[in-house]
């Protein structure tokens, strides 16, 4: 009985151990799964505005996860007015598994963060700023995120990208979803925006972080 239990012990610590390693992605996997998204998102995740393909590299693993999981649930992307979306959604769903997500977010966060980012909407800073000040008790002061609030970093991303988002959250394209508990929580946010010049002054200053 003793030698049973002995061994139950390892064989227990062992499966554990087990999971816990199959639980965290692999870069190398997730480098060679990346072909099928370089043609959009381009070789280092930097994004293409001509194919409405948002800059990446970088972003935090957890969130790029919980996305691409959205999108095959159908959570994101099964929208018809989300017509980027569900541009995205197919190739969400070539990821076959939680494990071929997890390699595919390790590697694309291991990417370096991109810098000095193309400014194509222009609005004004100091009121974006203030429109920001609601922004920061999630995003953080500087769009670095924060994984405790569920909230992905800003920085780096487009404004065209930030825009559109914000857009979708406020008409309910994206965040209305029962399933979308976090973006359920993002759409007041985007609401609260009274008109398109506001869109445009908070991410004419969230894009001035880079």
């Amino acid at each position: 009985m003793k030698n049973f239990i002995f061994f139950g012990l390892i064989a227990t610590f062992s499966t554990m151990t087990s999971v816990k390693a199959f639980a965290t992605g692999d870069p190398a996997r997730g480098k060679a799964r990346y072909a099928v998204c370089q043609a959009c998102h381009g070789a280092n995740g930097i994004g293409n505005k001509a194919l409405n393909s948002p800059n990446i590299a970088g972003q935090e693993s957890w969130y790029l996860e919980r996305q691409l999981k959205n999108f095959q649930a159908g959570i994101r992307g099964a929208d018809p007015k989300d017509k980027y979306g569900m541009q995205m959604r197919p190739m969400a769903l070539t990821l076959t598994d939680d494990q071929s997500i997890r390699d595919m977010s390790a590697y694309v966060s291991s990417m370096p963060v991109a810098r000095n980012v193309v400014k194509t909407i222009k609005g004004n800073l100091d009121k974006g700023k203030a429109i920001y000040a609601l922004c920061q008790e999630c995003h953080g002061l500087a769009g670095e995120g924060n994984k405790t609030l569920n909230s992905p970093r800003l920085a780096g991303l487009q404004d065209w990208y930030l825009a559109r988002q914000l857009r979708n959250f406020k008409t309910g394209i994206r965040g209305k979803k029962r399933d979308d508990k976090f973006g359920i929580q993002m759409r007041p946010m985007a609401m609260s925006l009274e008109n398109d010049e506001a869109i445009k002054n908070v991410v004419a200053y969230i894009a001035s972080f880079n």
